[in-house]
């Protein structure tokens, strides 16, 4: 399998499960998001890499029309049922690849993409696309978790996402991305970061990680050093905690 076919599969039959996410579902990411867009009512928004469809929803009364983008069909077929079963007539799903956006240059007034970076194949042709069908002034937001930039912690960081889910690429350092958006022409205009505590059984559970991963995650947890156990906050069931950054661009 190629990595679009990879993801296809590893997110093919959890569609429902994302959109019932209660960390996908909540933070307050979401509600900045749709106090911009309601301040621009006539807005064309594109959700990129759109998973469950909670940026969607969470814009969808504010906006003039909302797509909803992304590789898997599973998922988009989800998401165009919840998207009726809600009313919201003007959010509508496109199947496709963030490098690759079958749309006309400066199509979209904001291009929001959350917790679906991290499995692109090429983040800096993504944010080249991105800014492509932008309109001048529109505004980019990209939301994921981050990698904290020191090598030990990295790699730990790495390590149990590759292990949990197959298709996982990276979590990018607030470094790498900076530099990816202004390398896209995009101009950055600020980041803020948060804290994500994730459930280790729902975070596994979420993408159905076989019982031999779970114990290989569980037990790199118990052999990394204390630096970052502490950093992690790794609790005694697995749980632990991650960096979140909320970047935004301008083109």
């Amino acid at each position: 399998m190629d990595h679009q076919q990879l993801i296809e599969q590893q997110f093919g039959d959890r569609a429902q499960a994302y959109l019932d996410s209660e960390v996908h579902a909540q933070g307050a990411e979401l509600q900045m998001l749709a106090g911009i867009v309601r301040e621009h009512p006539v807005a064309q928004v594109l959700d990129l890499g759109c998973g469950g469809g909670h940026v969607s929803f969470s814009v969808a009364p504010w906006a003039d029309s909302v797509i909803a983008y992304d590789l898997s069909e599973s998922m988009l077929s989800t998401v165009r049922s919840a998207a009726t079963a809600r009313g919201f007539a003007n959010v509508k799903v496109q199947q496709g690849a963030a490098e690759r956006l079958p749309f006309a240059d400066d199509s979209f007034d904001f291009v929001f993409s959350r917790y679906s970076a991290h499995h692109w194949s090429d983040p800096a042709a993504a944010l080249r696309e991105v800014r492509r069908v932008l309109r001048p002034q529109g505004e980019a937001i990209f939301v994921d978790v981050v990698s904290p930039g020191v090598a030990v912690l990295d790699t730990h960081l790495q390590s149990i996402e590759v292990l949990r889910d197959a298709s996982h690429v990276r979590d990018y350092s607030v470094n790498e991305w900076l530099s990816f958006i202004t390398s896209a022409g995009l101009i950055a205009s600020g980041h803020s970061m948060q804290r994500l505590r994730l459930d280790f059984a729902s975070w596994t559970a979420r993408m159905r990680t076989p019982e031999l991963l779970r114990q290989a995650i569980r037990a790199l947890q118990g052999a990394v050093g204390e630096e970052v156990r502490r950093y992690f906050e790794i609790e005694i069931d697995g749980s632990f905690s991650a960096d979140v950054a909320v970047l935004r661009s301008r083109k």
